[in-house]
């Protein structure tokens, strides 16, 4: 595992300008549609403080699960205080108008607000904010939610709570029976993929480098031999 401290000092490099907008309802938790956080996005840790982000942002998938600083100052209505969002979707279209575009849950951005004006701020609708991107810090172990449509020979899941960088940037299962690991494939999203070869059984472990840092973590036996579609497996790993 790297450092945390070049990690920090890498990441946290001063505010820079940005628009922020927000969808759903005023109070809404937002979307991990297209990292496949699907309703997870409404419960802790991410407790609806999340944001879709334009192509500079979501990166084809690669930026889901990053956590940035935001904050407004512009408008009468803005606290001036940074808040900590995570991306979790894709803003195309029109977002992609500005360098750096924030979709944020209703939440989120009501968040930014003084006390007592959100609704105030929200009703703004677009406006000016500065950003930084920060590491993501979560008091629980990595989290592998295995995807539906997953069966004995072939299994995918979506990764979330990765302390630190919060991106993931390749990914090997790491069969108990077998001293050869399986590179998977990104699907789409932060959901990756990989076939089962015939014979090759778990507990899996999972190994993870993540793309900023090229920090490398293995949760040890982190999917059980008896996996199910559609259930989380957390792991007892994470980046410091």
């Amino acid at each position: 595992m790297g450092s945390s401290l070049s990690l920090n000092n890498s990441l946290v490099s001063g505010f820079s300008p940005a628009v922020a907008t927000w969808y759903g309802s005023p109070n809404g938790a937002g979307s991990g549609g297209a990292c496949g956080f699907a309703d997870d996005v409404a419960n802790p840790p991410y407790n609806g403080l999340i944001s879709a982000g334009n192509q500079n942002i979501f990166k084809h998938g690669e930026g889901c699960g990053t956590c940035y600083q935001v904050k407004c100052t512009e408008n009468p209505a803005c606290s001036g205080f940074p808040i900590v969002v995570t991306i979790t979707d894709e803003c195309p279209g029109t977002c992609n108008n500005e360098a750096f575009h924030f979709d944020m849950s209703g939440k989120a951005f009501g968040y930014l607000a003084k006390l007592g004006q959100a609704d105030k701020l929200r009703n703004a609708g677009r406006i000016n904010v500065q950003y930084q991107r920060v590491p993501c810090k979560y008091n629980m172990g990595i989290t592998f939610k295995i995807d539906t449509g997953s069966n004995a020979n072939y299994i995918a899941f979506a990764i979330e709570f990765v302390s630190g960088d919060g991106d993931v940037g390749s990914v090997e299962l790491l069969p108990s029976n077998s001293k050869s690991s399986l590179s998977m494939q990104k699907s789409w999203g932060c959901t990756w993929k990989v076939g089962i070869p015939v014979g090759v059984k778990g507990p899996y472990s999972v190994r993870l480098t993540t793309i900023e840092s090229r920090n490398t973590i293995t949760a040890n036996n982190v999917i059980p031999g008896n996996w199910s579609p559609g259930q989380y497996y957390r792991s007892e790993a994470n980046f410091s």
